[in-house]
């Protein structure tokens, strides 16, 4: 065991610090080109790259090293995991073809729907003014949306219904171009003029995005998402030393992208929560390309580590099959992790944090699918065509 411990902790060095830089990569861009408690959410996540590394690297084999050292028994599964993924052959590459049609119908189907019915844009992309308010007792929100396009001068608001038929998050553009403390009295005047005959209501959150500073907001996040791609495009093939890795780690954190919109586009209207396009989806579409570039870089490192080991000889796809094999366990296993936390986050969670949560929950479904599906094929394709 003590041998064991000490192979398992030698050969992932390698993968552990790949996944963490690269996960650390898209997290300084997101703290770079974020704001606010997006820049908030950025740091926290780089503390995290590095206490979670330590933790993994150091507090963990001191925790083994002391319980060899007092003679317990280790065990590193139980009866009915012991053999759970043991010896599987699924031929990945032989099944490439069904996996690479799979994401082109979703992504097609997104695409319909994108060109059809859009996003559901947050204040941050449309600017204007938005309030969530709380009712005293329920309310149709049509007769919200009448009530206040009246009193907003025939411009009528976005009104949803958020966490439950008592809360709504009220946007409009009415009086933008007055960013004066007296126009938002105004907004606010009217408001209260607009919904008082239905309910009496507390504002719970209030805030103002002018037109100048959304359009800066879609510029930074077009170029946090892209920069993010790009940068971490090139880690790969620095220290990979092959384009075929780096591209096929490209074109699946693309892909998840965008699944990820394809998904929020269809989903929209219909989830019983809000699907919002704001500053914190640019994070949770920042962290799935982490968290999918993440589960790619150990599966790479595998085959990096099958083909070093002399496995080239076996044939390029039988090498990139075994290896993914290999890493399914640990695939599951921190996929399943991440699902339970993001889980309980969606189901008791409330407004945008569900949102959020919704789609961090799409990319590490989608990210894990993309590691073994989309990335690796892809690689294996590429190199078949280089070494014709």
């Amino acid at each position: 065991i003590k041998l064991a411990v000490s192979d398992g902790y030698k050969h992932a060095y390698s993968a552990i610090i790949d996944a963490n830089v690269t996960s650390l990569l898209t997290a300084v861009v997101l703290a770079y080109f974020g704001s606010g408690p997006i820049q908030g959410f950025a740091t926290t996540l780089i503390i995290g790259v590095f206490t979670s590394l330590f933790s993994a690297l150091f507090i963990t084999r001191l925790i083994f090293s002391y319980m060899m050292d007092q003679k317990k028994e280790l065990a590193f599964s139980r009866t009915f995991t012991k053999n759970l993924f043991k010896g599987t052959s699924i031929s990945f590459f032989k099944k490439r073809k069904i996996f690479y049609v799979l994401s082109l119908l979703i992504v097609i189907g997104g695409a319909v729907s994108l060109f059809n019915r859009g996003l559901d844009k947050g204040v941050e992309f449309t600017g204007g003014r938005t309030y969530k308010v709380q009712f005293d007792k329920e309310v149709n929100f049509q007769e919200v949306r009448n009530n206040l396009k009246v009193e907003f001068g025939d411009k009528e608001p976005e009104v949803k219904m958020i966490d439950n038929k008592f809360k709504a998050l009220i946007t409009t553009q009415y009086l933008l171009a007055d960013k004066t403390q007296d126009g938002s009295k105004k907004v606010e005047d009217a408001l209260t003029r607009g919904l008082t005959p239905l309910s009496s209501y507390i504002t719970l959150e209030s805030r103002q995005v002018d037109s100048n500073i959304s359009a800066g907001f879609k510029t930074s996040s077009l170029y946090a998402i892209g920069f993010s791609l790009l940068i971490i495009f090139l880690y790969i093939l620095l220290r990979f030393k092959k384009w075929q890795f780096g591209l096929g780690a490209l074109i699946a954190m693309a892909h998840d992208v965008l699944i990820v919109l394809s998904l929020f586009s269809i989903g929209w209207g219909i989830f019983p929560f809000a699907m919002e396009i704001n500053q914190a989806f640019i994070a949770a579409i920042l962290t799935v390309v982490g968290y999918s570039i993440n589960d790619t870089v150990v599966v790479f490192d595998r085959v990096r580590e099958r083909v070093n080991g002399g496995g080239k000889s076996q044939g390029i796809s039988l090498v990139v099959n075994k290896a993914l094999n290999s890493t399914l366990s640990r695939t599951f296993n921190t996929s399943m992790t991440i699902i339970v936390v993001l889980l309980a986050i969606l189901v008791f969670g409330t407004g945008s944090l569900q949102g959020f949560a919704f789609a961090l929950l799409i990319g590490v479904v989608v990210g894990t699918y993309s590691s073994i599906c989309i990335a690796s094929p892809i690689y294996t394709d590429l190199v078949k065509k280089n070494q014709k």
